[in-house]
């Protein structure tokens, strides 16, 4: 009877693991251990653009992929892990029960906005954080040329001065205009708790940031935070009252809750503890990679983050790793030292930096190319041809 490894999520993790783990059984020739990648739909979502217009396009089919490599894709959403049977239930697409066992799994499920209970968040706040959330966005702000002018109408408010923050706010000024018009007076506001720009980003990158917003005319609310959300508005801890009909939420992450089903430790996101190759603290047949997986990326205290920088090679890894501790060959034990940070600046450019200290590279034009490399071609997936795609899911490819 053939052994299982089982593939939780098509996400830049789960893409990327279950291509891997295919790669190292073709390395040795072995056609006793089934691939299957369970996930609601068959494709990749391009996460990180979200915060683009014609989101509705941003996403890769993975169908031929599959094929071509031999991965069964399961259409459902998982809804509960037993560790002890190494079953996994899932909901199909016609709202049926189902489950599938496996030998191994790599639990990929990523990550999810946390939306805290902030009165008037849920009915009247947007966000960037999954393709239909993106596109109830972009039809909004199309919809705004249909109400009557207001500072109301063409204010929007940014809630975190994070990257997803950032991106989504500079980005807004050119998307407004393409909506209302050229010669409308545009309001975009962050609302961040921080006590200057980009507080949490550190010193490196704040400049850029700092002269991006000025020059696309954006305000920075500071040591503020939203109390209530409503049609009209956005309310400030300190009872401030901005007028908006358009507040996006972009204010932190947590792992998928299927961590919650597994025993072991868990970071304050959410996310499992791994060893070296991957594998979850005390389990021995379950491995995490992408959003849900907390990895050291070099022996100077560094860890992954939730981006698909780190997802991509933390995928290759888990992969890998996962089917050779089923063949009983040797693990490749996951380092990614090096680190970088390619912020979208809007119309102003972006900014490159390198290291975990956000060094400046690059800025404005050179950025800004170097992001729309990496945003259309480098993040996609490989051709649907077994031999590049095989060739691509090598571990040892680094990922920057």
């Amino acid at each position: 009877m053939k052994q299982h490894i089982l593939v939780i999520g098509a996400g830049f993790g789960g893409l990327w693991s279950a291509l891997s783990a295919a790669r190292l059984l073709d390395k040795h020739n072995r056609h006793d251990v089934d691939i299957s990648l369970l996930a609601p739909q068959a494709e990749l979502r391009i996460r990180p653009r979200f915060y683009e217009p014609d989101v509705h396009t941003m996403f890769a089919p993975l169908d031929a992929l599959f094929d071509s490599v031999g991965v069964r894709f399961v259409k459902g959403t998982a809804t509960g892990i037993d560790e002890q049977a190494r079953t996994v239930r899932y909901r199909d697409e016609d709202g049926r029960e189902a489950a599938l066992g496996y030998d191994r799994l790599v639990l990929a499920a990523g990550s999810q906005l946390a939306r805290p209970p902030v009165p008037g968040l849920d009915a009247h706040a947007f966000d960037v954080d999954q393709i239909e959330s993106a596109v109830r966005l972009e039809d909004h702000l199309k919809s705004l040329k249909n109400r009557p002018h207001s500072a109301a109408r063409n204010t929007v408010v940014v809630a975190g001065g994070g990257f997803t923050g950032i991106e989504t706010a500079t980005e807004m000024p050119a998307r407004l205009r393409a909506v209302l018009g050229d010669d409308q007076d545009i309001r975009v506001v962050i609302v961040d708790r921080g006590p200057q720009i980009a507080a949490a980003l550190g010193d490196g990158i704040r400049s850029p940031i700092a002269e991006a917003s000025e020059h696309l005319g954006i305000e920075w609310i500071l040591n503020a935070t939203v109390a209530a959300v409503d049609a009209d508005g956005v309310t400030l801890a300190d009872g401030r009252r901005i007028d908006s009909h358009t507040m996006i939420w972009t204010v932190g992450f947590r792992a998928s809750p299927l961590t919650e089903q597994l025993s072991g430790a868990r970071d304050p996101q959410g996310r499992l503890h791994v060893d070296q190759h991957l594998k979850v603290l005390g389990q021995d047949h379950v491995f995490a990679a992408g959003d849900v997986a907390y990895a050291a990326t070099d022996d100077l205290g560094n860890f992954a983050a939730m981006s698909c920088q780190h997802a991509i090679a933390l995928g290759r890894h888990a992969g890998n790793n996962v089917a050779a501790d089923l063949l009983g060959v040797e693990p490749t034990p996951y380092r990614q030292p090096k680190y970088v940070t390619c912020l979208d600046l809007g119309g102003w450019g972006a900014a490159f930096t390198e290291g975990w200290d956000r060094q400046l590279k690059l800025v404005k034009k050179e950025a800004k190319d170097l992001k729309t490399q990496i945003n259309t071609l480098w993040i996609y997936p490989p051709a649907a041809d077994r031999n590049t795609a095989l060739a691509a899911a090598d571990p040892m490819i680094p990922v920057a």
